[in-house]
């Protein structure tokens, strides 16, 4: 979040968003659902694709995250190299093949 509101040591980033964020919802302070609601309310964040990177198959969190907006829901694969493969192709994907909303900036 420091970085996304350009925060603390990210003060003086780039004004551009990410063109993707990857975003679990196990995270060790703050629930992933609190986050992503965070970054959908934000006038500034909400156009940001958001993908929930994740090891709950629970369809609970799943309508709760598309509810509030999220582009896609990946449940990671357990093994390393699977894991490592989805990385690279969720990367070509929100890189190469999907179009960005008008005035987002590709990085």
């Amino acid at each position: 979040m420091e970085y996304l509101y350009s925060r603390g040591k990210f003060k003086t980033r780039s004004s551009d968003n990410p063109a993707v964020v990857l975003l679990d919802l196990k995270l060790p302070k703050v629930d992933g659902l609190e986050v992503l609601k965070q970054i959908k309310s934000e006038e500034k964040l909400r156009m940001m694709p958001v993908v929930v990177l994740t090891s709950s198959k629970e369809e609970k969190d799943m309508v709760a995250s598309y509810k509030l907006g999220v582009s896609a829901y990946v449940v990671k694969p357990v093994d390393f190299h699977e894991f490592v493969n989805a990385i690279k192709e969720l990367g070509v994907f929100w890189a190469v093949i999907n179009e960005p909303p008008p005035g987002s900036v590709r990085k």
